[in-house]
């Protein structure tokens, strides 16, 4: 009896001290960090110093290098020993960013292709003196600027001058001319325009937009407010679409001048072309009487690749244009032959965002090899799974068993954050997991018609243990009163190089709303903009969330 009343007292104990432990409020500090550099680690200890000085209790750290650590050398390793002793001497617990998935580049720079990439069909490629070089079937391309009546519309604001188009103040509200083309479903387009601005204060774009509204490109020219001829470039695939209009201008400018000149479309070669068993590449000789013969790599034609596939300017990184590798053959085939040839490339979001396949076996085992490295280097971290933002997936045949073909982006996504998770609680017993919110959140990114994304995420979930560092402050109501009902953990991410008094209204709606479940917030910069920290942090411990503890 004696015993038994023992161990309920235990219990009860152990019990009480883990709610405590649940409740006790941190204050985390979001940084980017490269730890290869001595000035880089110095900068990093002196925040910890001046944030434990006010209570922060987490480092989140994000370092490029935390992908590559089989190529590093032992400065890398002193320096990071440096940073955990300073960090345990402060009582600060580090959380290593890691399985990046959305934002993908760094680890994609050990095998550039295992990116997700969109798929090209039937393109027409024609021999010419043993290459076969990418031929466009488009019926018309862009019009020259002298013939305004053949677009669809160019904004008055836009005055030709010696065959530039040339706005200045007053602007109308947008700057911009656009046509809309028939297109060849699932081929790969190439637009270029020659740009000059001077004091304009807006980003120059060009968009391939479907009927529906959708967008088929996202990346971002990198126009600057001043800046002399220079010729931009983006690329997109036309998925299942046969009509596309392409915008080129900015919407909504006030200050400055701009000159267009030289618009141009065309289809476009086998540009980040990607080669793995999930990205199949298959070339048909068409032959005079209309049959069609399969030709073969390596004897037919030459192992087909794209040599500078995310190696510009350096591993990891992948140009949105270069010029498109031919199809060398082996076997003569007379000039003029056509070839009908299909595959997959890349395609590159915003400025240089790309995306790997989480449903291909060889990327999860990197993502297992990194969780094995990391979980030794860090025995006493907890770590933040980067499963965000995920903008192109679905598109190529997954090679996992417990992937069928018939499975969704929200199936991908689950499997895969199950899976890395679970890795991570295998080799580092100790430390929590924490994902980002917004692919798992139906508030926010899970949702249908997502960026490029082949299906729906709805219905994407991460197992209940793994903790959710919630960032959709617009429908932040319903966010966190969705991740409580499922019984995760929270950490909420404020600041984004705003107002600090900005977390206050975040704070003011677990309040609110009674949710018992968030445990700390996070100073959260993409800008490594830390002149707030002081401020935020008391900010958050003058809150009711914070003293009524």
């Amino acid at each position: 009896m004696y015993k038994q009343l023992l161990h309920f007292a235990f219990l009860v104990f152990s019990i009480s001290f883990a709610q405590t432990v649940a409740q006790a409020k941190e204050l985390w500090v979001y940084t980017q960090v490269n730890l290869l550099v001595p000035q880089e680690v110095n900068r990093l200890i002196g925040l910890m110093e001046r944030a434990s000085k006010v209570g922060y209790t987490h480092f989140l750290l994000a370092d490029s290098k935390f992908s590559r650590l089989a190529e590093l050398d032992p400065r890398y390793f002193a320096h990071v020993e440096q940073v955990q002793k300073r960090a345990k001497e402060l009582k600060i617990t580090l959380v290593p960013a890691i399985c990046s998935v959305g934002y993908s580049n760094d680890i994609l720079s050990l095998n550039p292709n295992l990116a997700e990439g969109l798929p090209v069909r039937e393109a027409l490629y024609r021999v010419q003196n043993g290459l076969a070089q990418s031929v466009s079937e488009l019926d018309a391309g862009l019009p020259s600027l002298t013939d305004r009546a053949k677009w669809n519309f160019i904004d008055d604001s836009l005055k030709l001058e010696d065959r530039v188009l040339h706005s200045k103040p007053p602007h109308s509200d947008n700057v911009r001319l656009s046509k809309k083309l028939k297109l060849k479903p699932n081929r790969h387009y190439h637009v270029s325009v020659r740009i000059k601005t001077d004091g304009f204060d807006t980003p120059v774009e060009i968009k391939a937009l479907t009927g529906n509204g959708r967008s088929l490109s996202y990346t971002n020219l990198g126009t600057k407010p001043t800046q002399d001829w220079r010729e931009h470039h983006i690329t997109f695939n036309s998925l299942e679409q046969t009509e596309v209009s392409i915008y080129i201008g900015a919407w909504g400018p006030k200050k400055g001048e701009l000159w267009i000149a030289e618009p141009k479309l065309e289809e476009c070669g086998a540009v980040n072309l990607l080669r793995r068993d999930t990205t199949p590449v298959t070339v048909h000789q068409i032959l005079e009487n209309g049959e069609r013969r399969r030709l073969q790599e390596n004897i037919d034609f030459e192992k087909w690749s794209d040599p500078k596939l995310g190696m510009v300017p350096y591993a990891g990184e992948y140009e949105v244009w270069h010029a498109a590798p031919a199809i060398k053959l082996k076997k003569p085939l007379a000039n003029g032959t056509e070839l009908r040839v299909s595959y997959y490339h890349t395609h590159i979001v915003y400025d240089g965002q790309v995306c790997a396949a989480a449903n291909d076996q060889e990327f999860q085992n990197l993502l297992d090899d990194q969780i094995s490295r990391m979980t030794q280097l860090f025995p006493d971290a907890d770590f933040m799974m980067s499963h965000d933002e995920y903008r192109v997936m679905g598109w190529t045949e997954s090679n996992i068993a417990q992937l069928p073909p018939a499975s969704t982006p929200a199936d991908i996504l689950t499997h895969n954050a199950k899976h890395c998770s679970e890795q991570i609680r295998a080799k580092s017993a100790q430390g929590r997991i924490l994902v980002w919110s917004d692919m798992f959140d139906p508030y926010h990114n899970a949702v249908d018609n997502y960026y490029l994304v082949n299906g729906s995420l709805k219905g994407a979930e991460v197992p209940a243990e793994v903790m959710i560092v919630n960032w959709n402050f617009g429908k932040r109501v319903e966010s966190v009163k969705h991740f409580a009902q499922r019984g995760h953990l929270q950490i909420i991410a404020g600041y984004y190089d705003a107002k600090p008094d900005q977390i206050i209204r975040w704070l003011d709606t677990v309040v609110e709303e009674k949710i018992n479940t968030v445990d700390g917030v996070m100073y959260t910069t993409w800008n490594r903009n830390f002149s707030d920290l002081e401020e935020f942090a008391k900010i958050v411990k003058g809150h009711d969330w914070y003293t009524k503890n």
